[in-house]
């Protein structure tokens, strides 16, 4: 079986930053674009909590779907697997560069939020008890601080 391209990526010289994924076109011919939002150095820094992730995944989520110069692109924010960061989905041929201020953008906002998560409850969500607010907004400052600096990367290692 053929490896794919994400599994290509030397994750051992990875770290945070905003990376293109891939590029898909549709049927329609839509382009979509999938960014890896890596928020930690995989294999070197501990993986982030899943639930700090879970409720990242609540708050980046309600921010980018009412964000109104981005709502209507947005396809998807997720948590990866491995928990060093998300992938977000958006329609259009963009680059990391392109949706830098965005992502800044998300993580003040998961960074600042106080309150109830939205969709933290039975009704809303599976697993509305893996909350960790504090937690998370701990991980969106120190993300910020890379996102705001010039270690924030925006190619993928060779």
């Amino acid at each position: 079986m053929k490896k794919i391209p994400s599994f290509t990526i030397d994750h051992l010289r990875l770290f945070p930053g905003i990376y293109v994924s891939r590029k898909d076109v549709t049927p329609s011919g839509d382009v979509l674009t999938t960014f890896d939002v890596r928020m930690t150095a995989p294999n070197r820094e501990p993986a982030l909590s899943v639930s700090a992730l879970h409720t990242i995944e609540h708050l980046a989520a309600t921010f980018l779907r009412n964000n109104e110069q981005w709502k209507e692109r947005v396809v998807y924010w997720g948590p990866m697997g491995c928990c060093t960061g998300n992938y977000l989905i958006l329609q259009g041929d963009l680059e990391s560069t392109e949706i830098h201020q965005l992502i800044i953008d998300t993580f003040e906002f998961v960074s600042e939020y106080e309150g109830e998560v939205p969709g933290a409850n039975a009704k809303d969500c599976g697993n509305y008890l893996l909350m960790n607010l504090p937690e998370a907004r701990y991980v969106a400052q120190r993300y910020l601080s890379v996102l705001k600096s010039d270690e924030c990367r925006f190619v993928y290692p060779d």
